[in-house]
């Protein structure tokens, strides 16, 4: 098996044409079919179904594509790396909103400051995105906010978050005490993410276990908008404290969650050591750190710092 032979594959999955992958890498169409033809054989699978409209992968190939992709960043990286004496190569990191609003920025910092040769690529999305990402080798690591028993991956526990109440001062309604009870909430208004959310998720279980029915008003599945909604004084919304942390949400008051079990965990979670490169190892070290100086400084509003512990396997069932 050949390098470029990896890099055609990936190619003509990324395009969904051997066509447009041709042009791509520039090679005439018929040169790169050839390569996949070999590169099939010497498999002994068939890793391309032709269609009318182009080429998809089969269940074999799917599954080339998810290694190919850690292999190709892997050879990379080595070759970065036999250019130089210090660590280098690169590492996708994936973030949550409310995450990359307190986190983003200083991870970022940091690591330009320690590992100035190792390029860094971060995504923003929804957990449970990333988590599919983190399955298709499409990042390295993430900040998760739940465990995913199905899949082979190292995970990191790293604090608990307290949740917060969240809205305009003046909102009607609104407690001003310190710490408030889901069943006193009453019929105050309330902006949520959707269903599909993993904070939604945990906010249900609390509502039922609180035995409280949410006067909800809005879904909103984006934190910007969300926070534009909760501003613009259209409700308030239940949040963990890293809401808070842009500037422009300092405008608006906080209430604490009473209850203990209204609380998000945040996980470091990467694929396994064994696949992780040097780069993604560094990273999640710096991660952590960061991470940690954060909540020391009160930096990382309702954050707690879990007990520091090594890195454990979740292996597919």
């Amino acid at each position: 098996m050949e390098f470029r032979q990896l890099r055609y594959f990936l190619s003509v999955v990324e395009h969904g044409s051997m066509g447009k992958a041709a042009l791509e890498l520039g090679v005439v169409t018929s040169a790169l079919s050839q390569q996949i033809s070999r590169l099939e054989s010497e498999l002994s699978t068939r890793l391309l179904q032709r269609t009318s409209t182009g080429v998809v992968p089969t269940d074999a190939g799917l599954a080339f594509w998810r290694q190919a992709q850690l292999a190709l960043r892997h050879i990379e990286d080595a070759a970065l790396a036999a250019r130089s004496a210090r660590l280098s190569g690169h590492v996708s990191v994936g973030m949550a909103p409310s995450t990359a609003s307190v986190l983003g920025a200083a991870f970022m910092a940091a690591m330009r400051a320690r590992y100035p040769d190792v390029r860094l690529r971060m995504v923003e999305s929804l957990s449970g995105y990333l988590a599919s990402m983190l399955s298709a080798r499409q990042i390295d690591l993430a900040v998760l906010f739940r465990e995913e028993p199905a899949q082979r991956f190292s995970v990191m526990p790293l604090l608990d978050e307290q949740l917060f109440l969240i809205g305009t001062p003046g909102l009607l309604q609104l407690p001003a005490r310190k710490a408030v009870r889901l069943k006193d909430l009453g019929r105050l208004p309330l902006v949520l993410p959707s269903g599909a959310h993993g904070l939604r998720s945990l906010l249900s279980s609390a509502f039922r276990r609180a035995e409280y029915e949410p006067n909800i008003v809005a879904e909103v599945d984006g934190l910007p908008l969300l926070m534009d909604s909760v501003r613009a004084g259209i409700g308030a919304t239940i949040q963990p404290g890293a809401a808070l942390a842009r500037p422009e949400n300092t405008v608006l008051a906080s209430v604490r969650v009473a209850e203990r079990y209204a609380t998000r965990p945040n996980m470091i979670t990467s694929v396994s050591d064994d696949e992780l490169s040097p780069s993604g190892l560094a990273a999640r070290v710096v991660l952590a750190d960061v991470a940690r100086q954060l909540v020391r400084e009160g930096r990382w509003p309702g954050a707690r710092l879990l007990e520091p512990a090594p890195s454990r396997q979740l292996k597919a069932s």
